[in-house]
């Protein structure tokens, strides 16, 4: 199962070239689908609501603001999340005000990349969420890494302010991860304790994960915040794949 694919994601924008363009770049990360204006959102919304609306604010008919507001009459759709896409100038005089149920606020122009790595954040939270749904007893949720990935667990509970401790299995091998408040205390990993435990387990791509939200960290061994610990583990394996592909140019041009 791709990760995030259990969200729903409906992207509204007039201008098909950026409807397009936003797909692309949500596909790989939740079930999205496009609607071409505002009515069209509203029928689709009606007839089968998403997780999350990802929507541009200036349309003709029915704007972003207003396809917001007639959701938010409706008592299945009232609790959707909306990501408005806007003018800086139209974000602060014409949506601030809205704060109920509005993940993010995106300033035009913007970076396909950056919207998706905004928008990947509210998904991955929302993945968590269902996740809860299904708890297999009072407090424990249990998963896969194909479903949800190390990293992207570690930013939801971070996001959430969670906490827990979080299990990945794979195989024989068990690594424990202790949260508090969404910051990552503690880990073991075998022989490896702390931030060299984390770095460790967030190489895995497969195996399974269960988050107890009955139990908190009896000690302190990490002192970096949970975004640190993600940067220096991928600053460390960006690193990794550079020294491997010198070595490998060395050997080929021997």
């Amino acid at each position: 199962m791709t990760l995030g694919k259990g969200v729903k994601v409906l992207v509204v924008d007039d201008n098909a070239l950026i409807l397009d363009l936003l797909m692309k770049g949500l596909m790989p990360h939740c079930d999205a689908r496009a609607a071409a204006d505002g009515a069209d959102a509203l029928l689709k919304i009606v007839d089968d609501p998403p997780d999350l609306v990802v929507c541009d604010y200036r349309m003709p008919g029915l704007d972003g603001r207003q396809l917001y507001e007639k959701l938010r009459t409706r008592q299945q759709t009232k609790l959707i999340p909306f990501i408005f896409l806007a003018s800086r100038g139209d974000i602060e005089e014409k949506l601030r005000p809205i704060v109920e149920g509005v993940e993010e606020f995106i300033p035009k122009p913007f970076f396909v990349k950056d919207l998706v790595r905004r928008a990947k954040k509210v998904v991955d939270r929302l993945q968590l969420e269902k996740l809860q749904k299904r708890q297999v007893r009072p407090g424990v949720i249990q998963g896969r890494l194909e479903e949800m990935s190390i990293m992207d667990l570690m930013q939801s509970l971070e996001m959430g302010q969670k906490s827990c401790q979080l299990s990945i299995r794979r195989g024989e091998e068990t690594c424990e991860l202790f949260f508090s408040a969404g910051q990552c205390k503690d880990a073991r990993f075998g022989s490896y304790e702390g931030e060299a435990a984390v770095f460790q387990a967030v190489r895995w791509t497969d195996g399974e994960f269960e988050i107890d939200f009955n139990v908190a960290p009896s000690r302190s061994t990490i002192s970096r915040t949970t975004t640190g610990l993600l940067m220096e583990a991928l600053r460390l394996i960006d690193e990794e794949q550079h020294q491997s592909s010198d070595e490998d140019a060395e050997v080929t041009e021997g």
